[in-house]
């Protein structure tokens, strides 16, 4: 796979007003060679787009077709997430300050050796740090 895709630049491409160069740029990228993610990205994805169902940013019809969007793309789950999770998931979490969640995506970036498509600024910050290349800004 091509990059590792956080919730973020997901979640871009589904509130338009979120959309830039750099995430339409993410999103070809992925369409042209796929994406990894950790397992928790479809929990992190649809807990959000939940609580836009919630707040009325969205509807559900429109959740739910941006659901069958995302799934329609050739996006990797990692297997091993859960295996790193205290070990070197934690150990990157409480030497960049982020949450386990966030340090998910920098560890399998890390793992595969993947740039990193983030718009979270610690989530950068921390990729920066390791020498990942980043894409969405």
């Amino acid at each position: 796979m091509s990059l590792v895709l956080d919730a973020s630049i997901a979640l871009a491409w589904v509130y338009s007003d979120e959309r830039n160069d750099a995430v339409e740029g993410v999103l070809e990228e992925v369409l042209r060679a796929g994406a990894s993610v950790p397992a928790i990205w479809r929990l992190d994805v649809g807990n959000s787009l939940e609580l836009s169902v919630r707040r009325g940013r969205i509807d559900r019809t429109y959740r739910d077709a941006a659901l069958s969007d995302l799934s329609s793309l050739n996006i990797v789950v990692d297997a091993e997430t859960s295996q790193h999770a205290w070990s070197s998931t934690m150990a990157l979490a409480e030497r960049f300050g982020l949450t386990l969640y966030d340090a998910a995506y920098l560890d399998l970036a890390e793992r595969l050796a993947s740039p990193l498509a983030s718009l979270d600024n610690e989530l950068r910050a921390a990729g920066q740090t390791m020498a990942i290349p980043l894409l969405g800004r």
